[in-house]
């Protein structure tokens, strides 16, 4: 006897892509809607300009840094010199007398927005965070309420200016800071 073979002839299959279309309807709003989310978190900070001299046609404005050492933060304008030096340890910082100075240099100079964080290279990144949440914003207490009141929130960041050490005697003691341009 003979087997008799057939031809199969195959079918054609309809590729079924209801699944992937109902999963890329959730998926694209569900990514548009993080990517705004993570953008208003993330934090934009600015170089200081290479040039530190001011142009002769603008009148001379407040220029804020805060240079933050070891030893301590100082407050300082950059055309002036020092307003104010906080010592600090690695354990204590006074967070209250630096907000209030901060508070009044805002009062002073209400449409001041910047401020230049200088740091010195070993400087932890949870102080660097600090210091920037506090150069921000404050809680200033008004009357009977507490208010968040924005202070200086375009941030710079750069290096701060080398220590030069004094060796003659007539000079400055060790714990004095005398900057190098």
């Amino acid at each position: 006897m003979k087997l008799v073979r057939r031809k199969h002839k195959p079918e054609d299959v309809e590729l079924n892509i209801t699944a992937f279309l109902n999963l890329m309807v959730i998926l694209i709003p569900f990514l548009l809607i993080t990517a705004v989310f993570s953008r208003v978190t993330v934090l934009e900070l600015n170089l200081p300009s290479k040039s530190g001299i001011a142009k002769q046609e603008e009148k001379i404005k407040l220029q804020l840094e805060l240079i933050i050492r070891k030893d301590g933060f100082e407050i300082r304008d950059a055309n002036l010199g020092r307003i104010k030096y906080f010592p600090r340890t690695t354990e204590n910082t006074d967070w209250k007398a630096f907000t209030d100075i901060l508070v009044e240099i805002k009062s002073r100079f209400p449409d001041e927005q910047s401020i230049s964080l200088l740091l010195e290279p070993k400087i932890n990144y949870k102080t660097l965070i600090s210091v920037m949440d506090r150069v921000r914003y404050a809680d200033v207490v008004q009357v009977f309420e507490v208010v968040t009141v924005e202070l200086f929130p375009n941030i710079s960041i750069g290096d701060a200016p080398e220590l030069i050490q004094a060796t003659k005697p007539d000079a400055p003691s060790a714990g004095t800071e005398v900057t190098s341009k």
